[in-house]
């Protein structure tokens, strides 16, 4: 229980102060302490719930998170998430890990390529948004990341968001996500609530502490500390999918 404790609590803190659902740092802790890439990502998807939820409400207090837009992709996130159930129950183990080994890639690769706003932001339709939800929300719900991997890219680079308001609205469409999520794995009976609940829990120290800092620490901290952690996760991911 001690070590579900602190890792919930360290992976809280990551999730609120880079704006990540704490998947993309909870999934490879928990397959090194031996779970099974499904009931890590069911594991993951419930601590997603707790971290999400309650750095939202900080973040909403800084008044950083746009409610609005965000709403919209979130719902397509909801909707696409309750396919995850299936798709985590139905593919197999070894092809999950490779999945987020990739998205764990991409995430360190994107963090080499510095994104400037320019201008004003974008108006984009609706359903636009709400598509890139689905697809986001099945797809990360499904490896337990919760799609912010790929959405706070998507928000710098193409609608001209600022970062720390970029990551306060992933943090928003991950609770979407992983509620969403988190029924549909119930419902396959993927979830290990035991393990999930106390990682859950202990998350929400870490989160206020890191949304805390997150807006005490420059873009560029941010970002170079955010490549070392996906360095070390790709690397461990890399030994474990092809030399393990």
């Amino acid at each position: 229980m001690a070590e579900l404790i602190l890792l919930g609590s360290f992976v809280g803190f990551l999730s609120g102060f880079f704006g990540i659902g704490g998947g993309t740092v909870l999934v490879p802790l928990l397959l090194f302490l031996g779970y099974d890439i499904k009931v890590a990502i069911g594991i993951s998807v419930v601590q997603m719930v707790f971290s999400s939820i309650y750095g939202s409400y900080l973040n909403l207090k800084k008044g950083t998170l746009d409610v609005i837009m965000v709403s919209i992709i979130g719902l397509g996130g909801f909707i696409g998430a309750l396919f995850s159930g299936y798709i985590v129950s139905h593919v197999d183990g070894k092809i999950l890990q490779l999945l987020f080994l990739s998205f764990s890639v991409f995430a360190l690769l994107r963090l080499f390529f510095k994104v400037k706003v320019h201008g004003k932001e974008k108006n984009t339709h609706p359903i636009i948004l709400f598509i890139m939800g689905f697809i986001l929300g099945m797809l990360g719900a499904s490896i337990g990341v919760g799609g912010s991997i790929l959405l706070v890219p998507i928000l710098v680079g193409y609608f001209n968001i600022k970062l720390a308001k970029a990551t306060s609205a992933s943090l928003f469409f991950v609770m979407y996500s992983s509620i969403s999520g988190f029924i549909s794995q119930s419902y396959h009976g993927i979830i290990d609530y035991h393990s999930g609940l106390i990682i859950g829990v202990a998350s929400l120290v870490g989160v206020y502490f890191g949304v805390m800092l997150k807006h005490r620490t420059s873009e560029i901290l941010q970002r170079r500390t955010l490549v070392l952690l996906y360095v070390f996760v790709v690397a461990y991911l890399t030994y474990r999918t092809f030399f393990k």
